[in-house]
């Protein structure tokens, strides 16, 4: 069944993984959101990947480069590229399915404050062996020319302390809840003893 928007955190997924199950889902109609794809990971070392992208920058149209293959060097834009070769982009299909697609670097607002979720199928620690080499996305665009790693660090360590603020409040609140529900226990009994035989 389909739910509205279901928001990814990507970090520590592995790239070929998770788009291959986004693809699949964006092709039966669900939309999903991409956070942190600055943090996922492909297997392989950092030189070899780098070796790799160098080579993907040689392809282009020898008359006129203006007309692509375009290189994108920011993480989120890598991400979005991987998943729309896993859509048949050139049909209409392909062109919904992607469509239905956000991807960004870091958790920007109303993300931060939204429930997400992580792909187990998908995940590093899950389906790669503990001796492999792999590289952070983040650190190869970081290394082929993207240029905002170092505001993304800045306002991740923002977000990061207010969402701790926020832990600690719903932590007291909860914990003053549970002072509030045992000290009113005698007084409940009662009332519990009528919800149980009335099914609740």
């Amino acid at each position: 069944m389909l739910e509205s928007t279901i928001i990814i955190d990507g970090r520590d997924h592995l790239l070929g993984r998770l788009a291959s199950i986004v693809a699949k889902e964006l092709l039966s109609g669900q939309k999903i959101v991409i956070v942190r794809c600055d943090e996922m990971a492909v297997s392989g070392s950092l030189v070899r990947n780098r070796v790799k992208y160098a080579q993907f920058r040689k392809k282009r149209t020898n008359p006129n480069p203006g007309k692509g293959p375009f290189h994108f060097k920011s993480p989120a834009r890598m991400v979005w590229r991987t998943i729309r070769g896993m859509v048949h982009q050139k049909t209409s299909r392909g062109q919904d399915a992607i469509g239905r697609l956000s991807t960004f670097e870091g958790i920007p607002s109303p993300y931060d404050k939204k429930k997400r979720v992580v792909i187990p199928a998908a995940l590093r620690i899950l389906r790669l062996k503990t001796i492999r080499d792999y590289t952070v996305i983040g650190e190869l665009a970081d290394s082929v020319g993207w240029k905002h790693k170092d505001l993304l660090k800045r306002l991740e360590d923002q977000r990061k302390i207010k969402a701790q603020e926020f832990f600690e409040k719903k932590k007291s609140a909860a914990l003053l809840k549970q002072k509030a529900t045992a000290a009113a226990g005698d007084e409940l009994a009662a009332v519990n003893k009528t919800l149980e035989a009335a099914g609740y």
